[in-house]
């Protein structure tokens, strides 16, 4: 094992593990460890996996069966990557003590018997800047939550929300609760689309499965004339005319708005969308829409349609 004692990066996929002790052993001798994958991993016994290492900087588990990963010590923890927890009611994931741990990714496909997560009891160990969510274009499962002192605790560090593969055809107003509780928030992006081809479409096997049907979330927020004086760009991919005007009355002091077209992949292209809209092509078609969202609103916002052909480059890592 001494010749791995020097390793700085695994990633090890496709594996069941037979010992509990299997990533412990990996921790020890791997001592100079900073990037540590596991992709399509599982246990025979739904063991726990606690992590503690002094260098470890990166981490991703992504669609691993794991009885719940228990991050005790891990000082250097800067990235974490956590994807998928199909068999459990909510994240098998707890935080111990991440005290750099500054970019943070979440998902699932959440099914009808999950529970929603509150992101104030998920979080509140961390001081993540970067949060990225997940929803697979299935049901959402985040918990929107009234503002309180606990909740603006676990949130006072974020700069940059982006929230994944919503599903369409749903309101949005319940993202408005991470405005409310992130004031230093600057960054806002949001994907909203259906993805035929790598959804579950047949309508027996969603019942068997049990795929939910209902995937929105309701919310409405207690603060009526609330204002956020930190945002400055808002990005968002299928965008519904009411919660662009939402966010710009709330932002004051929104810069740039970017408005996308839906996002589409190759196989999807010939599949009829499930909730079509209808993005404004012409220049007097966008004219028309900027004056539905900036009407009644004084707002000094610049306000960009872009087709999904011309997506920014700054923006491009957001959807991937």
């Amino acid at each position: 094992m001494d010749t791995f004692a020097g390793l700085t990066c695994l990633y090890l996929a496709n594996l069941r593990f037979a010992e509990s002790d299997f990533v412990s052993n990996i921790l020890v001798t791997c001592k100079r460890l900073k990037h540590l994958g596991f992709l399509n991993c599982d246990t025979e016994n739904w063991m726990a996996f606690q992590i503690e290492h002094a260098e470890l900087s990166e981490l991703s588990i992504v669609n691993c069966r794991f009885d719940v990963v228990k991050l005790d010590w891990v000082p250097k923890l800067t990235w974490l990557v956590f994807e998928f927890w199909m068999s459990f009611k909510e994240p098998p994931l707890s935080f111990g003590y991440v005290p750099l741990l500054n970019v943070l990714s979440v998902s699932n496909v959440a099914l009808s018997w999950h529970e929603m997560v509150e992101l104030s009891t998920f979080l509140h160990e961390t001081s993540v800047r970067d949060l990225s969510l997940g929803f697979k274009c299935e049901k959402i499962w985040v918990q929107p939550e009234c503002l309180t002192r606990w909740l603006a605790s676990v949130f006072h560090q974020l700069r940059i929300v982006n929230l994944v593969d919503i599903p369409e055809g749903h309101d949005l107003t319940w993202t408005m609760f991470i405005l409310e509780a992130a004031p230093s928030l600057e960054e806002f992006y949001m994907t909203v689309m259906d993805h035929p081809c790598d959804m579950q479409m047949d309508q027996e096997k969603r019942k068997t499965k049990s795929y939910s049907e209902h995937k929105g979330v309701e919310w409405e927020s207690p603060a009526s004339n609330f204002k956020h004086h930190r945002l400055t760009k808002l990005i968002i991919f299928c965008f519904q005319v009411s919660h662009v005007r939402r966010v710009l009355k709330a932002a004051v002091n929104l810069g740039d708005v970017y408005l996308y077209d839906r996002l589409t992949c190759s196989k999807c292209r010939g599949v009829e969308p499930l909730n079509p809209i209808r993005f404004p092509e012409t220049s007097k078609h966008r004219c028309w829409v900027e004056k539905q969202i900036r009407r009644g609103i004084e707002s000094l916002a610049r306000i960009h349609f872009l087709t999904t052909a011309k997506i920014r480059e700054d923006h491009v890592s957001r959807i991937v």
